[in-house]
């Protein structure tokens, strides 16, 4: 029988240490989460009540035909209990990128979002990478049209060193990398916001939830939704969504 030493974390000797210390409650960045129906059935009024987190983004579709089930609940639920509030969408190379957007544009209305859209972009779904980014170009350029506002880009740094450099320079980047250490890429660039870890706990959520916040001195007002009003003079240069709503009210931020 082989005796193991296990090592004792050295922060236990610590009588100021405490355990259940958030990365939140430890420093002046911005955090927030991100959620699907993964998560259940959240209880918003608590994660409202009793956490730091400033923003949230939900999973609205994926690919073609995927509506995530509690998408409506979450998004009227968090904007109550004070959240700013974007949407997401799953990144499917393969399926038809006209019936993608499609997809999410019906979920993702304007008038519900404090945040710009973001893009989950983390399979090549097989495809060369050469046509992966023709494809994924495209689409965050269909994004872009439809919601006049470049949409912030979700991947994780590895994926992005193999498949993304040099090729996505005009869009915001969420970089998930879960260790002790800010993320770096490959070409230097600059990283708007960092989700650090898919193993968070927050106080109204059962489970895990990714956490994420702004590095350096990004802050919130860097992925504000823009509220455009369109002069109807000029009906060709209105998006949809403005043709077929009414002005938006602007949020406090």
């Amino acid at each position: 029988m082989v005796t193991r030493i296990v090592p004792i974390d050295p922060r236990l000797d610590n009588p100021d240490y405490d355990p259940f210390l958030q990365c939140e409650d430890t420093c002046d960045h911005v955090h927030g989460i991100d959620l699907s129906h993964y998560q259940g059935q959240v209880f918003w009024e608590t994660v409202g009540e009793n956490t730091k987190m400033a923003y949230v983004y939900l999973k609205a579709t994926e690919g073609g035909d995927r509506v995530d089930d509690l998408y409506e609940r979450n998004i009227q639920l968090a904007h109550r209990y004070g959240l700013k509030v974007g949407s997401y969408h799953f990144f499917r190379p393969r399926t038809p990128l006209k019936q993608q957007l499609e997809n999410f544009r019906v979920q993702c209305r304007p008038g519900e979002q404090d945040l710009i859209p973001m893009l989950d972009v983390e399979t090549t779904g097989g495809l060369p990478t050469e046509e992966f980014c023709d494809s994924l170009i495209t689409f965050l350029g269909m994004m872009e049209r439809e919601y006049r506002q470049a949409p912030l880009l979700y991947t994780y740094r590895n994926f992005y060193n193999h498949h993304l450099v040099g090729k996505v320079d005009d869009y915001k980047l969420m970089i998930a990398m879960y260790l002790p250490e800010e993320p770096v890429l490959a070409d230097g660039r600059d990283i708007t916001m960092w989700q650090y870890t898919s193993k968070g706990q927050i106080m109204g959520i059962k489970g895990y939830v990714d956490k994420s916040r702004f590095m350096g001195k990004h802050g919130l007002r860097d992925i504000r939704f823009r509220h455009v009003h369109i002069r109807e003079a000029d009906p060709d240069a209105i998006p949809r969504y403005e043709r077929e709503s009414a002005q938006t009210t602007r949020r406090n931020w």
